[in-house]
């Protein structure tokens, strides 16, 4: 990610023309880089303008206390606030890593801090989906870690964003994994992946993306795909990475489905 994100920061208005134009018709801006258009108002108006709904809200902390800081609440319950706006909208809460030092402690305070976040939400109207990530520094990469958090989560205030790249990235598959906890996605995340040393430009990698789209046609999956490619050209350019995928699911992804 560029600058860890800061690259872009503030950039949400060029963001919307340029996935209007590739032809999407949603997006997932991360709420403490949407500059000016953190503004209800304001994002309203750019996203009419644009033809682009906003499909959710990502929520990033870093999360380490056994319950959130009193500015993680703050920033929460900002985002939360925010969403009251746009009640169709997803709450997609992901901790950013700093490493799997008391694994076994931490992964239980995450769980606790995500299942409080989500309730709050909950309360107002707002559905939840909870995204793991696969830095070497996550907490939450590997089966072992799936198993613990996923199995963790309050089922009755969040669900699960199965990343199919960043499973595959802690050496597993993505399908198999996502028919494991089907009963928990209420949102989905695609990148892909080749393994030198991870992403690629979708379309070019090893994620089997045909057949897991063709998955959640057959099960009647109704939520969102956010399309999130970091491969290395995304870095670089990344207004041509989104022209590109979205030209890659018009030619190439929608017409393999059955």
């Amino acid at each position: 990610m560029a600058g860890n994100g800061e690259t872009h920061k503030g950039r949400l208005g060029h963001m919307l023309e340029i996935i209007a134009k590739a032809g999407f018709t949603g997006i997932q801006p991360i709420f403490t880089w949407m500059g000016d258009l953190v503004d209800p108002d304001l994002l309203a108006a750019k996203l009419q303008e644009n033809g682009i709904e906003l499909a959710a809200l990502a929520l990033a902390q870093e999360w380490n206390g056994k319950e959130e800081t009193v500015e993680e609440r703050t920033i929460s319950d900002n985002a939360i606030a925010l969403l009251e706006h746009f009640p169709n909208a997803v709450l997609n809460t992901v901790q950013i890593p700093t490493g799997r030092h008391d694994l076994e402690a931490r992964q239980k305070s995450l769980v606790n801090i995500v299942n409080s976040v989500s309730q709050r939400a909950h309360d107002k109207g707002i559905a939840c989906s909870y995204h793991p990530n696969s830095p070497h520094s996550s907490i939450i990469r590997t089966a072992e870690d799936y198993k613990i958090v996923l199995e963790g989560l309050n089922e009755k205030v969040t669900g699960w964003t199965p990343d199919v790249g960043h499973i595959i990235n802690g050496n597993m598959d993505p399908l198999t994994k996502m028919k494991e906890y089907q009963h928990l996605i209420n949102h989905v995340h695609y990148k892909d992946w080749n393994g030198t040393p991870e992403w690629t430009i979708m379309g070019n990698g090893k994620v089997d993306l045909v057949g897991i789209t063709q998955w959640l046609k057959d099960i009647n999956y109704s939520g969102w795909i956010i399309c999130e490619d970091e491969g290395p050209e995304a870095l670089e350019d990344p207004d041509y990475v989104t022209l590109h995928d979205g030209n890659w699911i018009k030619n190439d992804l929608i017409p393999a489905l059955k």
